[in-house]
């Protein structure tokens, strides 16, 4: 009888051994598995990241070239009117030295 109930006892011993090594194995599985999944949201976050700042870059950029043409076109309308100036300048001393009455 006792050498009965001695396998029993390591039977049910063992039993416990193979289910707590299976319920380790499953939730290291589970551990893994939620890892994995992380990493993958964690990536796609960065690609929306990544084009958020490429789009943030472009348009960066697009703005610096519309402000360098408003510079250009500010500095050729500079241009133009002081040669205009120069011109009525040199309309009003012609006058002048036209002008008898001067």
């Amino acid at each position: 009888m006792n050498i009965a109930i001695g396998i029993i006892i390591a039977v049910v011993i063992i039993a416990l051994i193979v289910a707590i090594a299976v319920a380790a194995k499953r939730r290291k599985e589970t551990q893994t598995e939620a890892r994995r999944v992380e990493a993958r949201d964690t990536r796609d976050l960065a690609k929306v990241t990544q084009l958020e700042a490429d789009r943030a870059t472009a348009e960066a950029e697009e703005r610096a070239a519309r402000a360098k043409r408003e510079s250009l076109a500010a500095e050729q309308q500079q241009m133009a009117a002081a040669a205009h100036r120069s011109s009525a300048e040199d309309l009003q001393s012609r006058a002048d030295e036209i002008d008898p009455d001067l």
